[in-house]
């Protein structure tokens, strides 16, 4: 029976020895490396080489657009679409408009990044292939520690990258089904 692969799955007995499996990989040049784990190991991220998240960039312009966007309403409503002298103020008073310009400034900020999150991760993303690996599901959750090498890496060999996945001393290594 043929079936298209999504990786290879390594299962480690410590976190210990996960960090250890996926700073040789790394250094080995594999670039699509994930690794799973029962809680947050610290030296994980930085093993794994991950690059720096788009999110704060994305809150920081959706912030900048929405104080822009409130403020630039506010003057635009106040001294061309309908000018009103109130109070003897100016039609540009701008003082009063920084309320309004700050809240539209932290819900555009939190808008954004929750969107850019969702859409950076993939979300909503119900299924994911590595649960068709049967450690992978009876483990994952309480005591396993997981390296997965995804055949879109482009060392991704399937006999080169089991070898390379067996000489780290795993538990074992298993093909994830696409």
């Amino acid at each position: 029976m043929s079936f298209t692969i999504y990786g290879l799955m390594a299962e480690f007995p410590t976190s210990e020895a996960l960090v250890e499996a996926a700073r040789k990989t790394t250094r080995a040049g594999y670039t699509r490396v994930d690794a799973f784990t029962p809680y947050p190991v610290e030296e994980l991220s930085e093993a794994l080489e991950h690059k720096r998240s788009w999110v704060p960039l994305i809150v920081l312009m959706g912030g900048l657009a929405g104080g822009f966007g409130g403020f630039g309403l506010q003057f635009w409503s106040a001294t061309i679409h309908y000018p009103m002298i109130i109070g003897g103020r100016p039609f540009a008073a701008w003082p009063g408009w920084i309320v309004v310009t700050f809240e539209c400034t932290i819900l555009a900020a939190a808008a954004s990044g929750l969107l850019g999150m969702i859409l950076l991760n993939k979300l909503p993303q119900p299924y994911h292939p590595v649960f068709n690996v049967e450690s992978f599901r009876a483990k994952a959750s309480s005591e396993g520690f997981f390296l997965v090498v995804e055949a879109e890496d482009p060392r991704f060999d399937r006999q080169d990258t089991a070898d390379f996945l067996r000489e780290l001393n795993p538990i074992e290594v298993a093909e994830v089904e696409e």
